[in-house]
């Protein structure tokens, strides 16, 4: 183990994580917002939407995160749309999570009783104060795991991010390979970094989950 070679090449996996977390946090965000909005589409059934929504979730569940990128940024400048690949990387990032966020999403929404609908119905809310004020603020509680699970796998999947020139944690991991064969210096500090990107991850959650529990309690 190089301990110097270790030392010296530290400042471009730094650099490396925050541009990783960056897109990232970016791409969460907006899987997150995707994710709510299709699966009220879903929850409520609305016409038109529901149909769009069910194919787009079929269409980037059912293909790799890899080839949605490949598609982003090979395929469309044939067609004069070019992106850059930071672009391509939170657009890829927000086609895939959003689907996932729309599934637990719409999952835990169906964990809120027919009741207490009809009982906001009852007293004069329409659709759109009954998603705010009763049934978003049930299945959000409801969806935590399901959200921290989507947010860790999603964050591993910026390790295909390479495969468009995108400097990230693992294109500078291959390319030092690659430069200077230090395999073990480098997977060694590709593992450490994502093991400092995911760690907050899982214990943010667990706290908010216990904290949930005690409140529902």
């Amino acid at each position: 183990m190089d301990i110097n070679f270790i030392k010296e090449v530290i400042p471009m996996y730094v650099e490396a994580t925050f541009l990783t977390l960056r897109i990232g946090l970016i791409g969460i965000i907006l899987s997150f917002v995707t994710g709510i909005f299709c699966a009220i589409v879903r929850y409520w059934k609305i016409p038109v939407l529901n149909v769009i929504v069910r194919v787009y979730t079929e269409l980037s569940r059912n293909t790799p995160l890899l080839i949605q990128l490949f598609f982003l940024y090979f395929a469309l400048p044939r067609l004069g749309i070019k992106l850059s690949s930071q672009a391509c990387g939170i657009i890829g990032l927000t086609f895939l999570g959003g689907s996932y966020m729309a599934e637990t999403f719409r999952s835990a929404l169906e964990t809120v009783g027919r009741a207490q609908l009809e009982s906001g119905m009852c007293i004069g809310l329409d659709k759109l104060q009954i998603v705010r004020y009763v049934v978003l603020p049930q299945a959000v509680a409801v969806s935590v795991p399901g959200v921290v699970a989507n947010i860790i796998f999603l964050l591993k999947e910026t390790s295909v991010f390479s495969a468009v020139a995108l400097a990230d944690l693992m294109y500078v991991a291959k390319d030092l390979i690659g430069l200077y064969y230090k395999t073990e210096e480098s997977l060694l500090l590709l593992v450490i970094a994502y093991f400092i990107i995911l760690l907050p991850v899982s214990i943010i959650s667990r706290v908010i989950e216990k904290k949930l529990n005690f409140y529902r309690g």
